[in-house]
């Protein structure tokens, strides 16, 4: 039985007709063609059984039979065809005709009740050939699902007298590849493990762009573990090639070809049909699919002959090397010398040991021939980083392995060292509980309670920071407190701070590395500082930009205050004024907000090009009402939350005015230890005796800054200095979120 559906969409009265060169079919005549069926919950699916007795391929064609006895034929000049299968009892063949109007050059059906043929015997000396991957690999779209797997197992047979058994899922990933693997492939016993999957079922057709490069690497080093898997068993892994898919751009097509390449580098047979099969845009070639996810059966057959026949040239006895180099422990000497420096791998697990028992430290570096031609040729790493195994404070920091297997960093051995280091590839599996945040360039795993590591897989160095949304809230979970880098705990941006909600630092890891960060003690053990600048313009702000210090902005760092006295009263306020439209006044042609309240205050950076100020200023009203709410919470946060306070102030003014700030910062402080830094061309002497008041003969000129980067660069030495007098580093500043909490 044979049951012919069609997707179509119909009027009330039409019908949707089966008409075929078969008498079955009514032999092209349409009153003579089988009326097919629908139904409210299966519609514009339409549908009918037919038994056909004919023999040999059957052509036909679909009508839509209108309710004035009219036709439409759904094309001219070409037809559908369908071979004739043996009937396999009350099993029915569906035969999936797509959409109405499109006629498939490849037909494409299947048994409603799977029919499981056994697999041709193996040859006496024949191996067992597993293919373990999804849809395409199942046979999907193929007739009778015969599709590439199916041909390849046909010719092996022939061939080799090998084995070959299917054990694909529809809708597999790699993730869940992993899950059934031990299920389904080791009862097998296999000698060879097709692994075929695809980044079509990962979802790269349909995420978001800054999604794409974590899905990438997840799927590497899922496939990359199940050839780890593959290798346990004593098989011999071989990767089924990436391929195209419908939705893919020439964006994700990037992602297919970069992987791809990877792939070919990982010292696995690949069956690699990608260019047979793929556009310039990462889609199928014309006439060679089903759907966007599948070829048809001409696709699965171009897939079959691109397949180098040869990798499956083995025998029984060529196993046995495969399956001695898959021993968990096998540890192979790559490299010695005769005072006590040795160099282990160990293939199947992707680990390298290093071993040092002189008194001399060795550094590994690209340019030491003989020793990277040995691990080319036999440690068979696979690019990317590796890690300590098990990080310890005396732990070495990582290096990165290149495409040729070859070490492309720079790395030290001191004497008396007996170290080993893993794949980092095995940290990024999409089910390991240790990744907390990855965005395809940073991850960052929590190895337990009291450690996490950062790993930079780019060739720069990484700033991570608070304002970094997705790393706070990733960061969140972890107990509060200070962390700090065991092997540079003096180093700037070391320090790692992590409060009640997630990160509350910025952090650097260099370039194609890893750091370990260790818990140390309770934030307020730092004694954290916060930095509020005071006016009387933008050039804190600017220095602290480039020492790398800055966070979010507070209310006056974006603002010009000549009068101290305006500034006082702005605090005493807690700046409920500062954005109120009715003191606000526009002068268009110096392009500056006025405050008519307190006139020594106005804004420059409030007007955007796309206002029309002059006309119409309740745009520019509305943002800074956002933007200085925002900013005097912070200011008021930082007070309360940070354990000491250091308010900055560029410019000139007089001894009275720093005494009237000082009595009202103290009172909004409300006991909270704070200093007064002050930084204009005056002599000290006008302010000494203020209690916590520190003044430096200083001029920070935001103007001269803007027009010369070395002046700029110069006045924020300067500036570091001084903080650093004042004992405030980046190892106890405290950063203010950009969404202050409540307290």
């Amino acid at each position: 039985m044979y049951r012919f559906q069609i997707s179509a969409n119909t009027k009330p009265g039409e019908y949707i007709v089966l008409v075929g060169s078969v008498p079955e079919l009514g032999q092209w005549s349409v009153q003579h063609g089988i009326r097919l069926q629908t139904s409210r919950d299966r519609y514009p699916l339409w549908w009918a059984d037919v038994n056909l007795q004919s023999q040999g391929p059957i052509r036909y064609k679909y009508a839509r039979l209108l309710p004035d006895g009219s036709v439409e034929w759904e094309a001219w000049g070409s037809n559908r065809w369908v071979p004739m299968e043996p009937s396999h009892a009350s099993n029915t063949l569906v035969v999936e005709d797509g959409v109405m109007g499109t006629i498939l050059p490849w037909p494409y059906g299947y048994f409603t009740q799977p029919v499981i043929e056994p697999p041709p015997p193996k040859g006496a000396d024949g191996l067992k050939v597993v293919v373990l991957g999804s849809s395409v690999a199942m046979g999907c779209s193929a007739w009778l699902l015969k599709g590439w797997s199916y041909l390849l197992g046909q010719a092996l047979n022939e061939q080799y007298g090998h084995q070959l058994v299917n054990r694909c899922q529809l809708g597999t990933n790699v993730n869940t590849t992993i899950d059934r693997f031990h299920q389904v492939v080791a009862p097998e016993q296999p000698d060879i493990v097709i692994i075929a999957l695809s980044l079509g079922n990962e979802g790269l057709a349909f995420c978001s762009p800054g999604e794409r490069r974590v899905l990438q690497r997840r799927f590497e080093s899922g496939l990359l573990h199940l050839i780890k898997m593959t290798r346990e068993l004593g098989a011999l892994p071989m990767m089924g090639g990436l391929y195209p898919n419908g939705h893919y751009t020439p964006d994700h097509d990037w992602f297919l070809q970069d992987t791809h390449r990877r792939m070919l580098n990982w010292g696995v047979p690949v069956l690699d049909w990608l260019a047979e099969v793929s556009d310039p845009q990462g889609r199928w070639k014309p006439g060679i699919s089903l759907d966007p996810a599948h070829p048809n059966q001409a696709g699965h057959q171009i897939m079959f002959e691109a397949i180098d026949l040869n990798l499956f040239n083995l025998k029984p006895d060529d196993l046995i090397s495969i399956r001695q180099q898959s021993q968990p422990r096998e540890e192979t000497l790559v490299y010695g010398d005769q005072k006590g420096f040795h160099v282990f791998a160990y293939r199947a697990e992707q680990r390298v040991r290093f071993t040092n028992t002189s008194a001399y430290s060795y550094t590994i570096r690209p340019s030491w021939e003989g020793l990277q031609t040995a691990l080319r040729n036999q440690a068979g790493l696979i690019p990317g980083l590796y890690g300590v195994q098990n990080p310890t404070t005396s732990s070495l920091p990582c290096f990165s392995v290149q495409a040729d297997g070859s070490i492309e960093t720079s790395l030290t051995i001191p004497p008396e060292t007996d170290i080993e280091y893993v794949a980092a590839f095995h940290l990024f599996l999409p089910n390991n509980p240790q990744l907390v945040f990855y965005d395809g360039h940073v991850g960052i795993f929590r190895e337990n309670d009291r450690s996490l590591q950062i790993l930079n897989e780019t060739d720069h160095e990484y700033n991570i920071h608070p304002m970094w949304k997705e790393v706070r809230r990733a960061l969140k979970g972890l107990p509060c407190g200070f962390y700090e880098d065991p092997l540079n705990p003096d180093a700037p941006f070391r320090t790692l701070m992590i409060g009640p909600d997630g990160l509350e630092s910025r952090v650097k890891v260099p370039g194609k590395s890893s750091v370990v960060f260790q818990y140390k003690g309770a934030l307020s053990d730092l004694n954290r500082v916060a930095i509020l600048p005071l006016g009387d313009r933008c050039a804190v702000r600017m220095m602290l930009y480039k020492m790398e210090y800055d966070g979010p902005a507070f209310p006056f760092d974006l603002t010009r205050t000549t009068n101290l006295a305006d500034v006082a009263d702005i605090i005493e306020n807690e700046f409920y004024e500062m954005w109120n439209p009715q003191f606000l006044t526009y002068n268009a042609e110096e392009k500056r907000i006025y405050h008519r309240k307190w006139s020594g205050l106005s804004f420059a950076h409030e007007v955007e090009d796309t206002d029309d100020p002059q006309h119409n200023m309740i745009p520019v009203f509305e943002r800074m009402r956002s933007r200085y709410t925002a900013r005097s919470e912070r200011f008021w946060y930082a007070i309360k939350a940070c354990d000491k306070v250091l308010f900055v102030r560029t410019g000139g003014t007089d001894r009275d005015k720093v005494i009237d700030l000082m009595k009202k910062l103290e009172y909004r402080c409300q006991g909270k230890p704070f200093l007064l830094l002050l930084l204009s061309r005056q002599s000290s002497e006008e302010f000494a005796d203020i209690p916590n008041v520190v003044h430096y003969d200083a001029e920070f000129n935001p103007d001269r800054m803007y027009e010369n980067l070395d002046h700029w660069m110069h006045c924020t030495e300067i500036m570091q200095e001084i903080l650093e007098s004042l004992g405030i580093s980046s190892k106890n500043l405290f950063w203010c979120p950009p969404n202050t909490p409540r307290l």
